[in-house]
């Protein structure tokens, strides 16, 4: 890696660049909401639909984000992310990359947009929840100077009937 390219940009980031071609987000409209929709049920067991990522989106305060190869509008995307800000606490509503894209930077790059919303806005924090057992999101989050600020206990049905713990995580934006 060369010495003057920004510290934000990975190994992982110049690789999916390289492989899939530059990454863009853009807002997330009721255009993408199909899509998300099919994304979200790609990433999760208990999946939302159209209709409620829309409800969501449509609340005061609700934002989001798409992000797609340049170029390549007429595919699905690669992730989107959906958040609110409320009085100048915020929370991720939920976040959803396609398993194609994972690992390629593209989690970093929508958090990234989330963040410099939330900025604009000048919101005092940013919360969200993650099972504890999704140790690659853990870890972006982690690299994003989330903390740790609760835990619900057996919040997640895994597929195989277990339970796991959803930890509630923080990161203060001023």
């Amino acid at each position: 890696m060369y010495w003057y390219l920004p510290w934000a940009w990975t190994s992982t980031f110049l690789e999916a660049l390289i492989r899939t071609g530059p990454v863009v987000c853009t807002p997330l409209t009721d255009d993408d909401l199909d899509a998300a929709a099919e994304l979200h049920s790609e990433a999760f067991d208990h999946s939302w639909s159209g209709d409620e990522l829309a409800s969501l989106l449509s609340q005061d305060g609700s934002f989001g984000f798409v992000a797609r190869r340049v170029g390549h509008s007429g595919e699905p995307p690669l992730g989107f992310v959906l958040a609110r800000n409320t009085k100048g606490e915020a929370e991720i509503l939920t976040i959803a990359v396609a398993p194609r894209a994972r690992r390629h930077g593209v989690g970093r790059l929508l958090m990234d947009h989330v963040l410099q919303h939330l900025h604009a806005e000048r919101a005092d924090s940013l919360f969200l929840e993650v099972d504890e057992e999704n140790t690659a999101a853990r870890r972006l989050y982690e690299r994003l100077r989330f903390v740790e600020a609760g835990r619900r206990p057996a919040y997640y049905r895994q597929p195989d009937g277990r339970r796991t713990s959803a930890l509630t995580l923080k990161r203060s934006l001023r």
